[in-house]
């Protein structure tokens, strides 16, 4: 038994020895791509002996240097004046009064910290000036930026006694809101690239003359590309002082074929010389040759690479690495010849060919069955999107697209991927609604435009062509307060609508959770909501192309913007959901306390339905309280029978919210109680039109004026608006009002379900 424990514990620690081997030879090839860096940057950065090669953590290759003497041009450190830099306090490498960050031998480049010109008033600017008589302002790697709103920026270059100019200028039109962050185009920040052969520059901005939009300072800089992103908070206060340009060096002043000859022609052994881009009388620079690395500048010139060195041989398995001067050359091995194209070499085994040979037929054949494979599946898929878009009325849709001048109103049509893409994949963290025909996802299109796409469950099919001619009308409907219809997705089995994403939550959210915050300002908030959506769904009733009923108003269908603006969704879209489920569902669901009494017994949605539900939502807003609460007692569970049980005996002040009553709103609170009860009256003929309560909405908002002047004619109309009786109102539990209900049902408790209608 012992045995067998110690041969078990070998076997554990040789798996975790090849382990710790297989991880340090994994750390071993990830490090040999810098450790030949680090090699060819030791050379590339040479001084000359004797001269100083860092100051701080920026290194001095030469033909640069720090001058050690009063006369420049007797240093042997520095190839030319131009070169010398200064070491302050061995922490910051200067050129002239210019920080240097970095110096690139291999490009020709330095990196400055060059200042930030700033205007704040007439008396209180900067004018960043550089003297670069021997180099260039690199118009590849920077660009000039100016950051205000009404200034403009001038870069100036002076050569030769003439005067070169560029800028841009910057607008904000008076709302700084439409400023976007990352965005540099004109409107609080401009850019423009920059000219070739730039040198002496100076920055200058300004502001406009007797503008009243300018405030904070205006900037303008030169900038490496890429490392200043705009931030609107950058209009209010610059954040930096000075920021990094890239500057174009190169050696004398005539080109490579005039100074080859010279003495003091720089480039050395195995190095070649190149023109500066920027001109033929701005010098050369200097590289080295293909195979070679190191400082071209310096006298020791540039030295072979060895590509045979474990750090740098590239030769394949079955090759020998042999060095050749400025190159390398790869050797078949014994047993293996080249290959007929010259790379490569192969074994002479036959057996080795075989195995090769049947592998790869092997590799062929598998990767042709999986191509025809693939292919029918994804002719499959094409038949199957195909018949779906045919069975939900997609033809039907695009022939009525098709003959719609004003396009730009018409309908979307999406495919499947589109949506997928713009919902990750139907992501469950994007999912911002769901009930029992369907899921509710937040998704961006590729514009970054934000949508909500309402995915369902069922359909019926008998509904499929209103439901067309409903979503042509319903997408050409542009209402404030009504959520935009953008289109839809018939390429699956039930069809997806997609509609503007609305970002504050629904209206019920927004009762519940204002219920401890309820204030004079809390009742006006109410009130214009309840006005826009009663003209939202006026409009829908009487003022779109075609009428449509909602179907299904209710609070949770009422959704609100960033503003508290209303809007109204998920608009005539139910025609999807078959009648007989929606009958049961839709109770169970949660629209039971809004379903309008007649329907119950005629079985027709009319635009009387949605005012008797649209009632509801304005009992809602005047109590704070849910359309069906099972925590209340019994006789109060229904919202609606409640609140007109209260204004027959009197006592509806007593049932609005706590804390929103007041002497200043009490007759409009009186108004639109009322209003309520009329709303919510049995016969849907004795119920006023949904233009009548948004006028008469509106009428509250604008004036305090109304038709009673004294507690008797107050009276006189409430008697009227509740002579119902027992006949006139559905009592819950009774049995003439087919809602099957049960009181113990303990799944609607506290809240009702908010399903897929709610619309976001």
């Amino acid at each position: 038994m012992k045995a067998l424990q110690g041969t078990s514990q070998l076997k554990s620690r040789a798996m975790e020895m090849k382990q710790n081997l297989t991880q340090l030879f994994q750390i071993f090839i990830l490090t040999i791509p810098m450790l030949r860096v680090l090699a060819s940057n030791e050379s590339l950065y040479k001084s000359l002996p004797g001269c100083k090669n860092t100051c701080g953590d920026v290194k001095i290759p030469y033909p640069f240097g720090i001058s050690n003497t009063s006369s420049p041009n007797e240093n042997l450190c520095i190839l030319e004046p131009k070169f010398n830099l200064t070491c302050e306090n061995d922490t910051k490498l200067i050129w002239g009064n210019i920080q240097v960050t970095n110096i690139n031998i291999t490009e020709g480049q330095l990196e400055m910290l060059f200042f930030v010109s700033s205007y704040c008033n007439s008396e209180n600017s900067n004018r960043p000036t550089l003297g670069t008589a021997g180099f260039t302002i690199s118009s590849k790697e920077n660009k000039f930026i100016t950051v205000g709103c009404d200034s403009y920026g001038y870069l100036n270059s002076i050569d030769n006694k003439e005067i070169y100019s560029t800028g841009c200028l910057t607008r904000c039109y008076g709302n700084r809101n439409q400023i976007e962050n990352g965005t540099c185009s004109g409107i609080g920040c401009c850019q423009v690239d920059i000219p070739p052969n730039m040198r002496n520059i100076s920055v200058q901005v300004f502001d406009f003359p007797n503008s009243t939009d300018s405030f904070g300072c205006s900037s303008s800089f030169i900038v490496k590309d890429g490392y200043y992103n705009f931030s609107v908070t950058d209009l209010n206060e610059f954040p930096y002082k000075n920021v990094p340009l890239i500057i174009d060096w190169s050696v004398g002043t005539k080109n490579c074929e005039a100074s080859k000859g010279d003495d003091d022609y720089a480039c050395k052994a195995n190095s070649d010389c190149e023109d500066d881009i920027e001109g033929i009388d701005f010098g050369y620079r200097c590289k080295c040759k293909r195979g070679y690395d190191g400082n071209p500048y310096h006298p020791d010139g540039c030295t072979d690479i060895d590509e045979c060195k474990p750090l740098n041989n590239r030769c394949d398995n079955g090759q020998r690495c042999n060095n050749t001067e400025g190159g390398f050359e790869c050797l078949c091995l014994e047993g293996y010849s080249k290959n007929r194209n010259g790379k490569g070499c192969h074994s002479r085994n036959i057996v080795a060919k075989v195995a090769i040979g049947a592998s790869a037929g092997i590799m062929i054949l598998f990767l042709a069955i999986s191509s025809l494979y693939l292919t029918h599946q994804r002719r499959k898929l094409m038949k199957l999107k195909k018949k779906f878009f045919q069975q939900n009325g997609g033809f039907i849709l695009l022939q009525q697209l098709s003959t719609r001048e004003d396009s730009s109103q018409s309908a979307q049509i999406f495919t499947e991927q589109e949506l997928k893409k713009a919902t990750n994949n139907y992501d469950e963290s994007l999912i911002i609604g769901r009930g029992g025909f369907g899921t509710v996802f937040k998704g961006f299109l590729s514009d970054n435009k934000i949508i909500a796409v309402k995915k369902s469950k069922i359909i019926d099919e008998n509904q499929i062509e209103q439901f067309i001619n409903e979503v042509v009308v319903l997408s050409q409907i542009n209402h404030r307060n009504v959520v935009k219809l953008i289109g839809c997705c018939l390429e699956t089995e039930v069809p997806s609508l997609v509609y503007e994403f609305v970002s504050n939550g629904t209206l019920f959210d927004f009762i519940q959770n204002t219920k401890d915050q309820t204030n004079n300002t809390t009742w006006k908030t109410r009130l214009r909501i309840a006005a826009e959506a009663a003209g939202a769904l006026s409009y829908l009733h009487s003022s779109a192309a075609i009428p449509i009923i909602h179907r299904d108003v209710k609070s949770t269908n009422i959704l609100l913007d960033e503003n508290f603006t209303t809007k109204v969704s998920d608009f005539g879209a139910s025609r999807l959901i078959p009648l007989d489920q929606t009958e049961i569902a839709t109770m169970v669901q949660g629209t039971l306390g809004y379903l309008d009494p007649e329907y119950m017994q005629t079985h027709q949605l009319t635009e009387k339905s949605d005012v008797y539900s649209f009632g509801v939502v304005l009992a809602e807003l005047l109590t704070g309280e849910k359309p069906i609460s099972f925590n209340r007692p019994e006789e109060k569970v229904s919202l609606a029978m409640n609140f007109l049980s209260c204004l027959k005996k009197d006592g509806i002040l007593e049932a609005i919210q706590d804390g929103m009553l007041n002497d200043e709103n009490k007759k409009e609170i009186k108004e639109v109680c009322f209003l309520v009860a009329r709303c919510l009256r049995l016969r849907g003929e004795e119920r006023p039109s949904m233009k009548e309560i948004a006028m008469e909405l509106d009428g509250i908002r604008l004036t305090e004026k109304h038709h009673w002047n004294d507690g008797e004619a107050n009276f006189e109309e409430s008697q009227y608006l509740l002579h119902l009786g027992s006949s006139s109102v559905l009592e819950i539990g009774d049995s003439s009002s087919n809602f099957g209900y049960t009181g113990g049902y303990d799944s609607l408790k506290d809240q009702p379900l908010i399903a897929l209608d709610d619309g976001r």
